[in-house]
């Protein structure tokens, strides 16, 4: 058996990323839709920190053409009430994403067991989701 507590990653800060096929799109859509602070690395060139609650960040970088928006959701925001995270989110211009299955009611929330959940893309059509936690 593995020893995981001692390998060489074992306390290393990781972080996630992802792609957007516009930086400055996307980082517009994040803190004036979403209320989220970023900063962008220009040393590095077409990178940005997203800046989340509890000192995470999530790097944003610039693929261009070849961006493939991300085939699950890339970032779950806890809310503790996901209609009033919904509306007011609506009200900033994001549109809800529609499924049947797992179906989601006219407002994008689904609330057909589990927690309550709504996914919304952002620019770059990456998949986000305010999801319920109390």
């Amino acid at each position: 058996m593995t020893d995981t507590t001692t390998g060489p990653l074992s306390g290393s800060p990781a972080f996630s990323g992802f792609s957007v096929d516009d930086l400055d799109a996307a980082c517009a859509f994040y803190e004036d839709v979403l209320g989220l602070a970023t900063s962008s690395e220009p040393e590095m060139g077409g990178v940005a920190h997203l800046h989340l609650a509890g000192g995470r960040d999530v790097l944003v970088y610039a693929k261009g053409a070849d961006h493939t928006p991300a085939s699950y959701t890339a970032l779950n925001f806890p809310v503790p009430d996901v209609d009033a995270a919904v509306d007011v989110l609506t009200r900033r211009g994001v549109e809800f994403l529609q499924y049947d299955q797992p179906p989601t009611d006219p407002t994008g929330v689904m609330r057909a067991g589990g927690p309550l959940i709504a996914w919304f893309t952002d620019p770059a059509g990456n998949v986000f989701s305010v999801i319920e936690q109390r």
